[in-house]
């Protein structure tokens, strides 16, 4: 059978428009399967090698091995030993051992070759005179500020009711040598009350006629005076501890009359450990470690 040609192209005619009408619906459905995209396998790597190492980036902790020798001012003892604590447990493998003492003593110390990592002071002036003999690689970092308060004895024997009695003639007063911060401290508190007329020109001049001995370090002040060896004594705030309550009371400077003392902390240049220095001066400038020293009656730097 024959089919004649217009019907024929006819026919060809409606199958063009069936076969556009099919194409049409399929790029309109928005539920049609995406056409799938292939990575290269060079391209896969790199990107999970990225991604690998941000995440590794983001979540790394420094930490440090091996012994930290840390020279410290003796009012950092309470703080630093809880320091210690917290950040041995947290690096495996690490060791922290400490020198207490005044920091003038440990400034001569280093400069007659004792070995150490960290050097904090209870003052700005050894630290400058370590960094003068080139024991340090900078003058240090602020990193917490202590204020000064009278110590009585329980009991209080001196009888001692304001700042104006630890002139009174007989009193035992103990203090710390001139040399050493508390001691510098004190004596700058001595003479601005002095240049008050409630305290007399002479008040300063009559305390220290008081004094029955002068002590090493600020924590030898604070034994003399709850042993009851001395009426009166002066230390830092930090030093008035819960394990002390019981043994003391205090008497307030006011800010006016009193020094504030400021603590910095630096490294040595001959540091056997300087990533161990680090971690320890990261930590203490964190937040963790300015909480410690703040419940520790310090006044944090940061």
């Amino acid at each position: 059978m024959r089919l004649s040609f217009k019907f024929v192209q006819k026919t060809s005619g409606i199958l063009v428009l069936i076969l556009l009408s099919i194409l049409i619906a399929a790029c309109g459905d928005s539920s049609a399967t995406p056409i799938a995209t292939t990575v290269p396998a060079t391209t896969k790597t790199a990107l999970t090698t990225a991604a690998a190492t941000t995440t590794v980036a983001n979540s790394t902790t420094t930490t440090a091995a091996g012994e930290i020798i840390v020279f410290a001012a003796s009012s950092l003892t309470d703080p630093y030993n809880e320091i210690k604590t917290e950040l041995e447990n947290s690096n495996p493998g690490l060791k922290i051992t400490y020198n207490f003492g005044a920091s003038n003593t440990l400034r001569t110390q280093l400069e007659q070759g004792a070995k150490a990592d960290i050097f904090a002071s209870a003052n700005q002036a050894e630290v400058d005179k370590a960094f003068d003999s080139g024991l340090t690689l900078n003058k240090g970092t602020i990193f917490a500020k202590n204020r000064l308060v009278v110590i009585l004895p329980k009991g209080n024997p001196g009888k001692v009711e304001k700042l104006q009695d630890l002139s009174k003639a007989g009193l035992k007063f103990v203090t710390a040598q001139k040399d050493v911060p508390v001691g510098s401290y004190t004596l700058q508190a001595l003479a601005t009350m002095s240049k008050d007329p409630s305290f007399g020109s002479d008040f300063s001049a009559k305390v220290l006629a008081n004094t029955v001995s002068q002590e090493a370090n600020v924590k030898q002040v604070l034994a003399k005076v709850q042993l009851g060896e001395a009426d009166a004594g002066v230390v830092y705030i930090s030093d008035v501890s819960p394990k002390v309550y019981s043994e003391i009371v205090t008497l307030d400077i006011p800010d006016q009359f009193n020094t504030i003392a400021t603590y910095p902390i630096t490294t040595l240049k001959a540091a056997q450990n300087p990533n161990g220095a680090k971690l320890f001066i990261d930590y203490l400038l964190g937040q963790k470690g300015q909480a410690i020293l703040k419940k520790n009656n310090f006044v944090p730097a940061v």
